[in-house]
């Protein structure tokens, strides 16, 4: 994030709304796409930073729907974009090494607007 002091959501105040699952919080996606009905997700991780188990549950979750993708990718945008790898969570919720570079991931958004153009709705 280009803008260190930028703010995000924090959701402490939901914390034991519900009763018997006190930890029930929301959690957020750091980007979204959507064409043509198809959604590609995208969770960016600073390097050794890990998912929490309620997000990877959610978005594995995502990942096993049709027309959703969900990406992982370890790296920054602080001051240029970083990427160290990204990953994509398979429809029965493996992870998948998918390349090690910016370069890289800009390809794969590449070829999933690509693919999303040529659906129709």
């Amino acid at each position: 994030m280009r803008n260190i002091l930028a703010k995000h959501q924090d959701y402490c105040d939901f914390k034991g709304l519900i009763a018997d699952n006190p930890g029930f919080v929301p959690c957020d996606i750091d980007g979204i796409v959507e064409r043509n009905g198809q959604f590609l997700i995208m969770e960016w991780k600073n390097s050794g930073e890990k998912l929490s188990e309620g997000q990877k549950i959610m978005l594995k979750a995502l990942a096993s729907k049709e027309n959703f993708i969900v990406l992982i990718i370890v790296g920054n945008t602080n001051d240029e974009t970083v990427v160290e790898s990204y990953w994509q969570i398979t429809k029965n919720g493996e992870f998948m090494k998918c390349g090690t570079s910016f370069s890289e991931l800009k390809q794969f958004y590449r070829d999933w607007y690509t693919l999303a153009n040529g659906y129709k709705r």
